[in-house]
């Protein structure tokens, strides 16, 4: 009922608007789309990206909402409005992606996991995903340190016109009871120099109805019921300053981001236990800088620094299962300069340097308090000639890391998981390779190909959280293989244009000492511990086909296609034969999704569609552990029009149209048909 009179009043506002406005449209006079083109670097494997309005209209909540719409990308969504949402790329984990913030990368040292769910669309201005690292060899070290990397780039002001200033609103309201408003003032100083700051507020219930349905191997039912889902409800506010700023031959940037949230977690439907009563709260907070300058014709300089506290405070009060009450702190600081130098106009060559230091501290009994010393070296090559690109680089990370030592216990008192010894220095060098070739004079026609090496550190949680951590853990390692081909035309005729893009790679990615919880004994207690164990061997395709074309001057038509199938087998040894060479658990073979938009004048339709196939919640491929295919449509509308000096944007969203009920994780059931109205004004 609540979900209603929300969506209800919404609506009768911005109606009341758009009736308001009528008089006005007569006036309104359409102005084209101005494009600024700069000059990009030669990149040797494109990224998949999404930008301006094409990002604006894929019905998206947060940034983790529209990279679902990539090729090769699994999201990991335990349901609705707060659960958390991370991603994982091609198979191999979702902490060997990388998710850089305005060129710096976000980090967890705690347990390696970046809750795309925290990080709002409203002053995004591009997503780029890269496959292996960024096509770019100047940038800091730890760009070539993840298997993959999505980069979100927040909007630079731009001033028009002789404006001094720009203020941007959105405000949305409908289903879980959502309430939320965000307002972007963006403020030209000087001629060079910019100020923006983005303040956004959101509040939800988190509640939906939800049929929940499971039926056994025989065809029986086992139960089917409805129920509501409850204790998701969420409660955030996030501000964002920056100043951005250019100078002869360079541009600088200064930000500054305050995420505070309380959410319930829903918890997993297991047991008949419908309600769950855990709360979560975050207080996460940074600043970083960028400086960026041409020295000379042939020497470029970049320089990177970033502070970050992140606050968790966790509890569970249910004193039946076991009663926690946990606070995790952990700070980071990190430096990095880079540099490049041109040694022909087709020859390039850069060297990097990065520091990272990371510290963790909780309100657990016998904590020992890690400490992370991190230096990165990188040292790249990229030069074109005739009508090959190619890219190659080596990167040397050295971990140093030191705890507290517990002294006041003898081996024998310890708690179960607790550590003596030092952990163990790693030292790494891993190497990249990209090249793309143009073959038979064609422009619009190029081969890719590329071989990475890299790994990535235990988080702290996998080498030290009592009872599980252990301390010796060796770093995870993969091997990444990719062979592609990419048809780019473009056809222009009088006023009217249409581009085809065809996108299609081979992969082969291997896993390597896997780190995995396995059941194992100590003092008598029966408990699980971290190992490394695993092996994974992971085949795919991912196909990219995208199509423009304007039928008229005043229209656009835009499509856009994502397929993926992937073979991500699960080699690692076990007494349980049977799930030997299994798909890995939420790993579908088939996945994809479709995206339509349409703009004509001052409206415009969009219409998507997401499918995921068949899947095991575990690596043992029985009937038990079968998870059913699902997808879902979404639909919107949007109109645009004047209000004195506003403009406005009124916008209705449908999503899960047809009213499916799916898990994306088993127990953790997804919200069914639900609606949103979004009013954007801006002046």
């Amino acid at each position: 009922m609540n979900s209603r009179k929300a969506f209800t009043a919404c609506a009768l506002i911005i109606l009341a608007i758009s009736v308001a406005a009528q008089n006005s449209l007569d006036s309104l006079l359409p102005l084209k789309e101005v494009t600024v083109v700069g000059e990009r670097y030669r990149e040797v494997i494109p990224s998949q990206r999404l930008s301006g309005e094409r990002l604006e209209a894929l019905n998206s909540f947060s940034v983790a909402d529209a990279i679902r719409y990539f090729s090769g990308v699994q999201i990991k969504d335990y349901g609705g409005i707060g659960g958390l949402k991370t991603v994982d790329i091609r198979s191999m984990g979702t902490n060997h992606m990388g998710v850089f913030y305005d060129g710096i990368e976000l980090g967890n040292a705690q347990n390696g996991q970046v809750d795309l769910g925290k990080f709002s669309l409203d002053n995004i201005e591009e997503i780029s995903l890269y496959n292996g690292q960024k096509s770019e060899i100047f940038q800091s070290a730890k760009d070539f340190g993840s298997s993959g990397s999505v980069y979100l780039r927040t909007r630079r002001p731009k001033f028009y016109e002789n404006k001094k200033f720009n203020v941007r609103s959105f405000i949305r309201g409908g289903s879980f009871d959502l309430i939320n408003p965000s307002v972007l003032w963006e403020q030209k100083i000087c001629n060079n120099v910019a100020s923006s700051v983005n303040i956004e507020f959101l509040d939800a219930s988190g509640k939906y109805k939800f049929r929940y349905r499971r039926v056994l191997s025989d065809g029986s039912t086992a139960w089917d019921t409805t129920a509501v889902r409850e204790n998701g409800d969420l409660r955030a506010i996030r501000v964002e300053g920056g100043l951005n700023g250019y100078i002869e031959g360079g541009k600088w940037d200064a930000k500054a981001y305050f995420y505070d949230s309380d959410r319930g977690i829903p918890g997993a439907i297991v047991n008949n236990v419908w309600k769950h009563y855990e709360r979560q709260s975050d207080r996460n907070f940074f600043t970083q800088g960028s400086f960026q300058k041409k020295l000379s014709d042939s020497y470029d300089f970049l320089a990177n620094v970033k502070y970050a506290n992140d606050r968790m405070h966790y509890i569970n009060p249910d004193s039946t299962l076991m009663y926690i009450n946990n606070t995790f702190l952990q700070q980071e600081l990190y430096v990095s300069v880079a540099n490049k130098y041109s040694l022909t106009g087709n020859w390039d060559i850069s060297l990097s340097s990065d520091y990272q230091y990371n510290i963790l501290d909780a309100s657990l009994r016998d904590f020992i308090y890690p400490k992370r010393h991190t230096f990165l070296l990188s040292s790249a090559t990229a030069f074109e000639y005739w009508r090959i690109k190619a890219q190659g680089s080596v990167l040397g990370t050295f971990v140093f890391e030191d705890v507290k030592k517990i002294e006041r216990y003898s081996d024998d008192e310890l708690l179960p998981g607790v550590q003596r010894g030092t952990p163990d220095d790693k030292r790494e060098i891993t190497p990249a390779v990209f090249v793309s070739y143009k073959p038979f004079h064609c422009k619009d026609f190029n081969l890719r190909a590329f071989y990475k090496h890299i790994f990535r550190m235990p988080t702290f949680n996998d080498l030290y959280y009592p009872e599980i951590g252990y301390i010796h853990l060796e770093p995870e390692y993969t091997i990444q293989y990719n062979l592609g081909f990419m048809y780019d035309k473009e056809i222009k005729y009088g006023r009217k244009f249409s581009r085809f893009l065809v996108k299609v790679d081979a992969y082969y990615n291997e896993v390597d000492n896997k780190i995995v919880a396995v059941p194992g004994k100590s003092g008598g207690l029966y408990r699980w511990m971290m190992i490394n164990f695993g092996y994974v061997e992971i085949r795919g395709i991912d196909v990219n086909v995208r199509t423009t074309f304007n039928p008229f001057p005043d229209g656009v038509f835009n499509f856009n296609l994502s397929y993926t199938y992937q073979r991500a087998q699960d080699f690692t040894y076990s007494d349980e034969e049977i799930s030997y060479g299994g798909q890995l658990p939420y790993i579908p073979w088939h996945n994809g999704s479709v995206i339509l938009n349409g703009i004509y004048r001052w409206w415009d339709i969009n219409y998507s569609f997401l499918y995921s196939g068949e899947r095991y919640h575990y690596s043992a491929n029985i009937p038990i552990n079968y998870e059913r295919p699902w997808y879902t449509h979404d639909m919107s509308v949007g109109k645009k029009f004047c209000f004195g000096k506003f403009n406005c944007k009124v916008t209705a969203e449908i999503n899960n149209l047809l009213d499916q009920q799916y898990d994306v994780v088993l127990n953790y059931p997804m919200p069914g048909r639900n609606y949103k109205i979004i009013l954007k004004t801006e002046i």
